[in-house]
């Protein structure tokens, strides 16, 4: 037998055997063949996407963000007097009108935030108080005139509207879950250089008694905040605004590392309050308070400092037909705990007028409970 002429038979059968030997593998155990390469890869741990893990830049943030906020450049006229004596007659023939009022225009910088497609901003009362023309710029070169819809001097926030639609909106972000040691950004308009954008963390939230504004619950940053940032936007590192950066401490007139925004929470409750009643809408008692110091507490015979203390009350106010006394130290409003002035002042003024609210308090060294309905807070003169 020529083994030559049969080899080509001899292979054929052997690879038609081994292939339905695997065959008849696959088809009665499948889970013991794997026909993907094998390739070692390390993954990092999946990450609660909605806690802020720190990127390795901001630039989408930023790039996000920094379209929507605008430069707003304000004009006022101011008169100045010469003195007195040139109103003389005599004076007045010899020099005319050259001895009259001089009038000088004074302009001032700052920042503002869109957030309205239709040209709504939203920025600080301070950077366009008793201005006479406002001029807003916007990052890619153009400007508009705009009007001033309404402010509220008490949260230090301002509404304008500009006649544009289509505008780059910012998106607003959740400012009562920020958390200290979360990244933040702000964006403005420093010195009047041109946009800048800085950061840092939150250092603290719910800052107050800092002699700002009326209500103050600010959220404290380092990221730098200098003049001319004022009313421009504080971001988070998904871009979203968290804030309106209003003012800065310092002993130097620049940035030192402890800067304050309006949480947007606070400025979106006074913006729509604003669009819709013209001014902002707080509730009221008539009262006046003051902190529990330690030697109050032990004048009142109190176990320790709790509560606020009634110092005044004034007649025919919600608080006075309520039966709210001078010298009551209220603890409770609906059942939470009140532990200084400014606290009160921001549970009362957050409730709607005509509200029934239960005022749980200390009086002559007993706990009692009263009722009364909030009334409507006066505009500031």
């Amino acid at each position: 037998m020529d083994l030559r002429k049969i080899a080509p038979y001899l292979v054929q059968g052997l690879a038609v055997g081994v292939l339905a030997g695997f065959l008849l593998i696959v088809i009665f155990r499948p889970g013991e063949v794997d026909l993907r390469p094998s390739v070692e890869i390390t993954e990092a741990p999946s990450r609660d996407t909605t806690r802020s893990n720190s990127p390795a830049s901001y630039s989408i943030a930023v790039e996000n963000a920094a379209p929507a906020v605008v430069n707003i450049f304000t004009a006022k006229v101011t008169t100045r007097r010469l003195h007195p004596l040139f109103d003389d007659p005599a004076f007045r023939r010899f020099f005319g009108d050259q001895l009259g009022p001089k009038k000088k225009i004074e302009n001032s910088l700052g920042s503002g935030v869109i957030i309205s497609k239709n040209g709504y901003i939203l920025t600080n009362n301070h950077v366009i108080a008793e201005a006479d023309e406002i001029l807003v710029a916007f990052r890619d070169g153009g400007s508009s005139k705009a009007v001033v819809v309404g402010s509220d001097p008490e949260t230090d926030i301002a509404v304008l509207r500009i006649p544009a639609e289509n505008l780059p909106a910012i998106t607003l972000g959740h400012s009562d879950e920020l958390r200290i040691g979360d990244v933040v950004l702000a964006i403005g308009n420093p010195f009047g250089i041109g946009q800048t954008v800085t950061m840092g963390i939150v250092s603290a939230t719910g800052r107050s008694e800092l002699g700002i504004s009326t209500f103050e619950n600010f959220i404290q940053t380092d990221a730098a905040i200098n003049p001319g940032n004022s009313g421009g936007a504080l971001i988070n590192a998904r871009g979203e605004l968290v804030g309106i950066n209003t003012a800065i401490f310092s002993r130097s007139g620049g940035s030192q590392g402890v800067g304050f925004a309006i949480p947007i929470h606070l400025a979106k409750n006074v913006m729509q309050q604003i669009l819709e009643y013209g001014h902002a809408i707080r509730g009221w008692l008539g009262i006046e308070v003051q902190n529990i110091t330690t030697a109050l507490a032990d004048s009142f015979g109190l176990p320790e400092k709790t509560g606020v203390l009634v110092a005044g009350v004034l007649k025919n106010g919600p608080a006075h037909l309520a039966g709210l006394l001078p010298g009551d130290i209220i603890t409770h409003i609906d059942n939470k705990e009140i532990h200084k002035a400014s606290n009160l002042i921001n549970a009362i003024t957050s409730v709607p007028p005509e509200t029934e609210i239960q005022l749980k308090l200390i009086r002559n060294r007993e706990t009692t409970t009263i009722k009364a309905i909030v009334g409507e807070r006066p505009k500031p003169r």
